[in-house]
């Protein structure tokens, strides 16, 4: 039996009867109406994993992307017939947080709904509207990097690709209303709103009625105790930082293994000894896992190191390297404190094309292909925005023989590489580590601040300056450009505000967006920050 179905405990005559309708329907054999008739007749009702499960089973017969043009239509053929989840969760497991998440969204969008009431445009409600509606990127990055990879560990992958097309269609439609508002844009801003709400609706809609209750059922307490800590990494969109989902017996054991993969101690986690282990075979042969010493020293190709030395080495690189094998799974990742984009490491031992949506899984195709064949070796691209410059190169990984062995991608920031200019032969003691100098990078603070026009904060008149959680960084920095220093002294995950990405940053992270991603408490932050503004006030 197949694995995925005894899981869901899938009913076999069930199953062909939603199967057979779906075919039909696409097929044009079977109109809406009908369909929906037939289902009731032989169903009745049908539960969210049996819907899922025959999305699944569409595989190889019908194309992802018909599916996905399809995909409003199947929900409405079983209208009616489709049982609404009740999408009840433990406190802080992580489909709870999921459904905080939504219900914390809903009330953004009903506060937009009430703003289009209004006579009157007035921008600043609009903005405090989408300074939460951009925070959304951070649930669908929990998705894809921590929900989907365990769910396609259990055969469940077709769904997934699908929805992560959703995903970025509502990414996309928040970013471009949103872009149209900061541009004064204000007839084309809000002819785009309703669009973008709806579609953010329309995926929360389809997270509650398939994809939450569906993963209920087919992960285990095990892998959601896991999913909760790296949730955590990566952060949360609106709400609070929730607890850690605990369940007795099981988060100690998880908690020794968390203890092992803290890469704020440098140690070595399991994982990595057993993934490098079988990068290192070819030279030291066989390696065993876990059970090495990291301090046994290794022969490798050219030179001498222990897994702690080479572990350490990998995380001080100023690039990030990812690698993908021959049978196109990602085996590593280095975990540098400075990642510009987030990784999980769920997506160890995941395709690679289950790694990207689907709009882009054709280019990852085309050069795993071009590399296995020989046809090509490299591949470049870059991402060029104002005040930032990202490179990304793909390299065909071969042995000595000349077999292709995989993928291994390079990703830069050459933002400050860019900027240089004449030569530096002499030594010059300017920069403490490689993200740059910090009399530099003030001035890129500083730099972000004035590119946005807004007013210095305002003071009483008592003199202090009046902040609150919709004051934004650069307004902060331009008032106090040390406050970046001070926000990293608090936290060491705004060391990305002493790189380039701080020209991104200021003009959309307010101290709201900050707290949350330091797991403050809104207004103990907001109080910090007040303290040292009016300390340090010019």
């Amino acid at each position: 039996m197949n694995p995925l179905k005894q899981k869901l405990d899938i009913n076999n005559e069930r199953y062909r009867i939603i199967v057979s309708i779906k075919e039909d329907y696409l097929d044009g054999k079977l109109s809406l109406e009908e369909g929906n008739r037939i289902l009731k007749e032989k169903l009745g009702t049908c539960t969210p994993d049996e819907f899922a499960y025959a999305e699944q089973s569409l595989k190889g017969v019908y194309k992802d992307e018909e599916i996905l043009d399809k995909m409003d239509d199947l929900l409405n053929l079983f209208d009616g017939v489709l049982v609404r989840a009740e999408n009840e969760y433990p406190e802080n497991h992580p489909l709870w947080v999921y459904l905080e998440e939504i219900n914390a969204v809903e009330k953004v969008a009903l506060e937009a709904d009430e703003l289009f009431k209004q006579e009157k445009f007035i921008k600043n409600p609009w903005l405090g509207v989408f300074d939460s509606l951009a925070q959304w990127r951070t649930h669908l990055s929990r998705k894809q990097n921590q929900l989907y990879p365990m769910l396609e560990e259990h055969g469940f992958d077709r769904p997934t690709r699908i929805m992560w097309t959703f995903d970025d269609g509502v990414r996309d439609a928040i970013s471009a209303s949103y872009a149209l508002l900061r541009e004064d844009k204000y007839e084309e801003f809000l002819a785009s709103v309703p669009e973008t709400l709806e579609k953010l609706r329309d995926l929360n809609s389809k997270e509650l009625e398939v994809l939450l209750p569906t993963s209920y059922k087919l992960l285990s307490d095990e892998e959601f105790v896991r999913m909760s800590k790296n949730d955590h990494e990566i952060g949360y969109a609106i709400i609070d930082p929730p607890g850690l989902y605990v369940v007795p017996g099981i988060n100690d054991s998880a908690a020794h293994l968390n203890r092992n993969n803290s890469s704020q101690n440098g140690a070595v986690s399991n994982e990595f000894l057993n993934d490098l282990a079988g990068l290192l075979s070819k030279y030291v042969g066989p390696v065993g896992g876990a059970a090495v010493n990291k301090d046994a020293v290794l022969d490798v190709a050219t030179g001498k190191l222990t897994l702690e030395q080479i572990n350490l080495l990998f995380r001080h690189l100023p690039v990030d390297l990812s690698y993908v094998d021959e049978n196109e799974l990602v085996k590593f990742y280095s975990d540098t404190p400075h990642r510009i984009f987030p990784r999980s490491a769920n997506v160890i031992g995941r395709e690679v094309k289950n790694c990207h949506p689907a709009k882009s899984v054709h280019v990852v195709e085309e050069i795993v292909e071009k590399f296995r064949s020989g046809e090509q070796s490299q591949a470049e691209f870059w991402i060029n925005k104002p005040g930032l410059f990202i490179y990304v190169i793909y390299t065909a990984v071969r042995d000595e023989y000349g077999k292709f062995r995989g993928v291994l991608e390079m990703m830069q920031d050459c933002t400050h590489i860019r900027e240089l200019e004449g030569s530096r032969t002499l030594l010059t003691w300017d920069k403490t580590d490689f993200v740059g100098d910090s009399s530099k990078e003030k001035s890129l603070a500083q730099e972000a601040a004035e590119e946005v026009e807004e007013a210095l904060l305002t003071a009483d008149a008592d003199g202090r300056f009046h902040i609150d959680a919709k004051t934004t960084l650069s307004n902060l920095i331009k008032q106090s450009p040390d406050i970046v220093d001070y926000l990293i002294s608090l936290n060491p995950k705004f060391e990305k505000l002493k790189t380039p990405m701080v020209k991104v940053m200021a003009k959309v992270a307010t101290i709201k967006m900050i707290a949350e991603r330091g797991n403050f408490d809104v207004d103990d932050l907001i109080g910090k920050i007040d303290a040292f503004i009016n300390k340090n006030k010019k």
